[in-house]
């Protein structure tokens, strides 16, 4: 097939037949806006072109990072086979994209500082709604940003992922500014929306930041692929707000885990079903089975990300799964990958002395891992489900002063009426404990 040298969005050549070049920059647009249809397009763009390289690297990484249906291996060996006849650019891409995939991050981070431009890796390699992320510190994916700011300049997509590492960083209304600057520009983008919604929930402000998410879903995010995550997003100021009826009916009516696409149900669905659980005053929580059904045991005991293998080991623990959990365990331990071998390794362990009732243990084990919890990818917002756990754990442990301590910290970045509630309940307890030994 007759090939031309095309280029992407950004200017990046691509080698490939004029139809599937145009079919894979469509879909490139789609994931950078976060829109529904990326993967049928760069699948259109292979079926129109079987030797597109950069096509058959994009399926890999989106199967491996998402759970997207794709023959991963099958995509890999393709790429690998088609990248000989590939620029410079699209080679180091692929070879990038592979090594990651095997375990080995470092090719695509020495790529970016090459390529800036190459918008789709420097989304993989910030944690992010879409990916999550390859570096082993937070400052990394910073770094990675901030470098690339001079190549794309006041573009719309790079100042929302810009907004997201702003609000990373605790400098809030930088981020808040940001996103809404680049919706400005481009009212459905995605990740400046998922920006915003981390600003209003890292500052506690719960019902603007709720009443705005509602509107945009509704509205201009109509068309965005990871509509659950933004549901989560509301879910969570729901939870913050006391309001549990709220998120029973954002459960029922958006988070079903059925109705979910790829790991969503696990990393959407299982963690706010586990969060809610964990919740004072919860009732009648729905169980994990469905989000277990949906997801497969393939991911839940041998997950490809240490993001998707934190998520694991919150659903295998909710339902007392400790040979999930030890098969989880296994698996990251003879791991090429560090992050699953020091954190995640240790992590199961400590869901698993969870789920053998062994609360204090359980929960000194989760605080050993509190600094290298932020290894494991995706954001703070998300990796709380750990510190609630340990939160949980505490209780359960009798040890109402530790729990307190933890709390007042949570209380000490931003109101919530759950934390207070659980920080009641410590010194209701507390004072329980001194009365009895009283008398």
């Amino acid at each position: 097939m007759d090939c031309v040298t095309s280029r992407d969005r950004y200017g990046l050549r691509i080698t490939a037949a004029p139809a599937a070049a145009r079919a894979y920059d469509a879909a490139l647009d789609d994931l950078l806006r976060l829109r529904s249809g990326a993967v049928e397009g760069f699948a259109t763009a292979i079926a129109l072109d079987p030797a597109f390289a950069l096509g058959h690297a994009a399926l890999a990484l989106l199967g491996h990072e998402s759970c997207a249906r794709v023959d991963i291996a099958g995509r890999m060996r393709d790429a690998e086979r088609h990248a000989p006849t590939a620029t410079e650019r699209e080679r180091s891409h692929i070879g990038a994209v592979l090594a990651h995939l095997r375990g080995d991050s470092q090719p695509l981070l020495r790529h970016l500082g090459d390529f800036p431009l190459d918008a789709m890796l420097l989304s993989t390699a910030v944690p992010t709604i879409a990916f999550a992320g390859v570096t082993s510190v937070p400052d990394e994916a910073w770094s990675l940003v901030e470098s690339a700011g001079p190549a794309y300049g006041d573009d719309w997509w790079f100042t929302g992922l810009l907004a997201f590492v702003r609000q990373e960083q605790g400098r809030f209304d930088e981020a808040m500014e940001l996103s809404c600057r680049s919706l400005a520009e481009e009212p459905g983008a995605g990740h400046s929306a998922h920006a915003r919604a981390h600003a209003h929930y890292e500052t506690g402000d719960h019902q603007a930041g709720l009443r705005w998410m509602d509107a945009w879903v509704a509205g201009d995010g109509a068309s965005i692929d990871s509509l659950s995550h933004f549901s989560w997003h509301a879910a969570l100021h729901e939870l913050s707000m006391g309001d549990l009826d709220g998120v029973r009916r954002r459960y029922e009516t958006q988070l079903r885990p059925q109705d979910s696409i790829g790991c969503r149900a696990l990393v959407d669905t299982g963690s706010l079903l586990w969060r809610w659980a964990l919740t004072p005053g919860a009732a009648d929580v729905p169980g994990m089975e469905d989000v277990i059904g949906v997801t497969g045991r393939d991911v839940l005991e041998r997950p490809s990300t240490p993001f998707l293998a934190m998520h694991a080991a919150v659903a295998l623990l909710s339902v007392g799964d400790v040979d999930g959990l030890e098969a989880l365990r296994a698996h990251a331990s003879r791991s090429r990958d560090d992050v699953q071998r020091e954190v995640v390794a240790p992590l199961a362990s400590a869901m698993s002395l969870l789920a053998h009732d062994e609360h204090s243990a359980g929960a000194d084990a989760l605080a050993a891992l509190s600094r290298a919890c932020g290894r494991l990818g995706g954001s703070d917002a998300q990796r709380e489900v750990v510190e609630e756990t340990r939160i949980a754990a505490l209780l359960r442990a009798g040890r109402w002063d530790d729990a307190r301590s933890l709390i007042d910290r949570r209380l000490d970045r931003r109101t919530c009426r759950r934390d207070e509630d659980w920080r009641r309940l410590t010194l209701e307890q507390a004072a329980l404990r001194q009365a009895d030994v009283l008398t």
